[in-house]
Order: structure tokens, then sequence, then C-alpha cells
């Protein structure tokens, strides 16, 4: 890994930071396992307890038969779609462009299972019912994600899942949901887990990202399903000795986030509303419809990092460690809403977001004309 930017120095040296539940050190793991019976003996080789115990939570919140605990989402996915591509004995699977998958798994899916993937929808919008319908024959399962990261977390409406669901039944495809950040985005729908859950075959879902542990995945579906999951999972080499470092710290923030969700959508719609306040700077989507959301400026990164530097520094608010080139023209940083917000006095907040109003236009006020 190569040196931190400035930007990045400059964010973790800061009182205060806008979003995220904090920095992942020795700590995370620290508060999981200080309540925990010392006595407690481990998992081995994916039995005991300690995972069954969380595998059958886990299910039960999803409102499925069986759950499965993996390593990483990696893996989970890509034997989902394979046990669904073989039971259909054709390896075909629909998904978004910028689908996981595609972009940041080294073409796993193709490599190691000889998959080929059918591209729904456009880089820019979420996959709709029309487009599965208009679809090319033979795909074995569709994967949704929800919401689409790579496009700020847009989502598709609940009646439009549910289209897509009915759907892919009639036509015996199978629907698989990449529920990586599934709980962020029930405030949304105002549906429970298992609601949402009902209309997929198969789901995974994160213990890290929103949840924030360690790392980690559930798999969840019908016992059968399962059952085949677990031969792959032992296939992929997942059933290490010992899991519980994983599962201790995903079962304690899963208690300790899951009913948090609607207070970090309440405040990622905040924050967007004061972003979007603020001269040269737009959110994707406008108005939030989970705790995350993509900050746009409509100037070049190299305009616009001295200017965060600054809001930063004067301020004492991290407002993000980093920014990504869209073009020379336009940048954009992530923003996922968390426990850290809460903490950052009200009227720090109201300065940082003036600060950066001021600056903008101080700056860039003749420098570009955007829409």
């Amino acid at each position: 890994m190569g040196e931190a930017s400035q930007l990045q120095k400059v964010y973790n040296q800061s009182k205060y930071k806008l979003a995220n539940h904090g920095v992942r050190d020795i700590e995370v793991l620290r508060k999981a396992f200080e309540s925990r019976d010392g006595g407690l003996v481990s998992d081995l080789y994916g039995t005991g307890q300690i995972i069954e115990d969380f595998q059958s939570k886990m299910a039960s919140y999803l409102g499925k038969e069986d759950a499965v605990f993996f390593p990483s989402g990696t893996m989970a996915q890509q034997i989902a779609l394979r046990i669904w591509c073989d039971e259909k004995g054709n390896k075909k699977v629909a998904y978004h462009p910028l689908s996981h998958l595609e972009i940041h798994e080294e073409d796993g899916l193709k490599e190691l299972h000889h998959i080929e993937t059918v591209l729904l929808a456009d880089r820019k919008r979420v996959i709709d019912l029309n487009d599965v319908m208009n679809m090319e024959d033979g795909v074995s399962a569709v994967l949704l994600e929800l919401p689409q990261r790579e496009i700020g977390g847009q989502l598709p409406s609940f009646e439009t899942l549910r289209d897509i669901s009915e759907y892919c039944r009639v036509n015996k495809t199978r629907l698989h949901l990449d529920g990586a950040r599934l709980l962020e985005v029930l405030p949304y729908y105002g549906k429970t887990a298992a609601e949402v859950c009902a209309l997929f075959d198969s789901v995974y879902v994160s213990l890290y990202k929103g949840v924030g542990g360690i790392a980690g995945a559930i798999l969840a579906g019908d016992q059968d399903f399962i059952k085949q999951s677990k031969v792959w999972k032992r296939r992929y080499g997942g059933d290490l000795i010992s899991l519980y470092p994983y599962i201790i710290p995903a079962d304690y923030y899963f208690d300790m986030r899951a009913h948090r969700m609607e207070q970090y959508f309440k405040e990622a719609k905040e924050v967007a509303e004061r972003f979007n306040a603020c001269y040269g700077i737009s959110t994707l989507p406008a108005v939030p419809v989970s705790n995350m959301f993509h900050v746009h400026f409509h100037f070049s990164k190299e305009q616009v990092e001295p200017i965060l530097l600054e809001v930063e520094q004067q301020s004492g608010i991290g407002l993000t460690s980093h920014l990504k080139e869209i073009n020379d023209q336009s940048c954009y940083f992530e923003v996922h809403m968390g426990d850290m917000y809460s903490e950052i006095p009200e009227e720090l907040v109201i300065k940082a977001f003036d600060l950066l109003n001021q600056r903008m236009k101080r700056d860039l006020n003749n420098e570009a004309v955007y829409e």
C-alpha cells in the first residue's frame, strides 16, 4: 500500500468523522469479546454451538429455512450462483453491469465456474421488470443488489421487486439477493428483512459493512440449498478450523446496530440535504434511500481536494479520506452513515458545511458552469 495522501492524513487526525462507525482497530474485537464467557468452546470446521446458534439466528431473522456463515461474501455469492446454474443445467446468470461480481472479483465467477454473465440495465440505473422480461433466454438466475452501491445506493421500488420475483418464479428462474447492505434498506421499504427476503430464493448479507463486524457473511435459503452450499464452502477452503473470531463480533455488532438503521437513514437524508445546499455539490441520489449516497463535485479532483483539506482542518470534522476522479471536471466520494455522526456537536456540523459552501464559492465560483 502506498503512502497515505494528505487528505487521508488530515481525515485520520480529525477529532470527529462524518460517517461510518469508527476506526477498525483492535478495540472492535475487544468490545465484542469482553462480554463473552472465556470458557466458550470454539466452532470446529463449521460445526459447534457458537456457529450453529448464530446461523439459526440469522436464518430466522431473514425468514429462511437455513443459513450458513462464510468467511467472505465473494465466496458465498459465487457458490450461490453456481448452485442455481447446476440445478438448471445451464451456466448463465444475469446481473447489473456494476455488480460486485462483475467489477471487483477478477472474473471469479467466469474463471472458476465458467459461468456466462448477462448484463441487465445500463450503468446509471437499477434493474427494472422490463430488463428481466427482455433478457436473453436460458438464464438460470438473476442477481439483484440492494442497494446498488456503485450508483449511490439507488433502489428499485418494492413493487418492482415483487413483480420481478413473480416473473422469475413463473418462468422458473432463480432470484438471488446481493443484500450486503440489506439492513440499511429496510427503513426505506418499511419492511422486515424476512418480508424482503421472501421475494428471493437465496440471500447474502454482509456482517461487516453496515453491521460493522470484522469480516464474514451469511448465505440463506432453503435446507437443500444450504446443504449444497456447505459442500461448496468446503471445496473453497471456507471451513476454517474455527471461525469464532469473526462470528462473535458479527453477533455482537448485529445486536448493537440492527435497530439503528432507521437513525442512520434519517441522518443520511439530513447530511445529503446539507451537501446539496453547497455550491457546486450534489448527491446521488438527491434524497438517499438508505444510509449511503455519493457526494459529487462539479469540479476536478485537483480543485476540490485543497478545499476539503481546509474544511477538515478548520472544522475538526473528517468529511472523507479520499476523492475518486470521474473525469477532469468532476469527482466524488461515498458516504455511509453510522455511529460517528451522532457524536458531533450540531454547531460544528453547521460550521463545517457553512465553511464548505463558502470555500466552494470563493475558489470555484468562476471556474465552471454545471447543470
